[in-house]
C-alpha cells in the first residue's frame, strides 16, 4: 500500500540514516534525506515533506536551528526531533523551536515506525483540528497550545503529551509508571519526581487553584486522575 506520504530523514550518521530510510521505504513511505543542517533546510523547503525526522546534533547547523529557520520560512508540517539523550528533551522544551514531537536514540525501529504511522493519521485525515474541551479551555495537541478564555497558553512537548493522555483517559485513574512510559518512552531514565514536577507546572497553567486542583487530581499511592467536567 503506497501511503504517498513523504518523510525527510535528516541524520549525519550514515549507518543509522541508511537503516531508517530503508525501513521507511519498506513501509511504503516516500523518503528524501540529508546529512547536514544546511542541506536539510534546503531539502525541507524544496520537498515540503509531510513529516521530518530531524537529528538534534548535525554538522553546520543544529537541528534546533534548522527547525526554527524552516518554521520562520512558513513550513508547518510535522517535525520529529531525534535526540540521543532523554535529558535533551527539556532543552527542546525550553525554546519554541516548533518541534512537533521527539524520539530518543537508540530507538527501536518498530517504535519509530509506530510513531510515524501515528503522525500519518493527522496528515491523511487532516486531524489538525483535533481539539479537546474541558472547563473554559480548549487543548490543541498538534500545536501544543491551550486556549483559556480565548487566550493562548503555550505547552511544552512533555506537558502536551501528559495533558493529551489525561484527556484521552478522562475520569480514569492512571498510575505513575504508565504515565511515565507514555510520556518519556520505555528507554528513559526519568524518576517520579520529574513527572510530579511536570504535573505541578501543568496545574499552574490549567487550574484556578493549583494547590487544590479540580482537573488533575492526585490519587494517593497510585497516580493521577483527570476529572473532565
Amino acid at each position: 500500500m503506497s501511503k504517498e506520504i513523504k518523510v525527510a530523514v535528516i541524520e549525519d550518521d550514515e549507518n543509522l540514516r541508511f537503516l531508517v530510510v530503508h525501513r521507511l521505504k519498506t513501509e511504503g513511505y516516500k523518503v528524501v534525506e540529508a546529512s547536514d543542517g544546511e542541506a536539510a533546510e534546503e531539502l525541507i523547503m524544496t520537498e515540503q515533506p509531510d513529516i521530518v525526522l530531524l537529528d538534534w546534533m548535525l554538522p553546520n547547523k543544529q537541528g534546533s536551528e534548522v527547525c526554527q529557520n524552516v518554521r520562520k520560512l512558513g513550513f508547518t508540517n510535522i517535525i520529529v526531533m531525534m535526540t540521543a539523550k532523554a535529558q535533551d528533551v527539556d532543552k527542546i522544551d525550553a525554546y519554541s523551536f516548533g518541534v512537533s514531537d521527539y524520539v530518543t536514540k537508540p530507538f527501536n525501529m518498530d517504535v519509530l515506525v509506530a510513531l510515524i504511522d501515528n503522525k500519518v493519521k493527522f496528515v491523511i485525515n487532516n486531524e489538525k483540528s483535533e481539539v479537546y474541551r474541558f472547563g473554559n479551555m480548549e487543548h490543541h495537541p498538534n500545536t501544543h497550545s491551550l486556549m483559556r478564555d480565548g487566550k493562548k497558553i503555550e505547552l511544552t512537548i512533555l506537558e502536551n503529551r501528559i495533558l493529551l493522555y489525561f484527556l484521552k483517559n478522562a475520569n480514569t485513574v492512571i498510575n505513575r509508571d504508565e504515565l511515565m512510559m507514555v510520556v518519556w518512552g520505555y528507554n528513559s531514565d526519568v524518576n517520579t519526581r520529574t513527572l510530579d514536577m511536570h504535573i505541578v507546572r501543568l496545574r499552574k497553567k490549567i487550574e484556578n487553584n493549583p494547590d487544590r486542583p479540580h482537573f488533575m487530581q492526585t490519587v494517593r499511592g497510585v497516580g493521577y486522575k483527570f476529572v473532565a467536567e
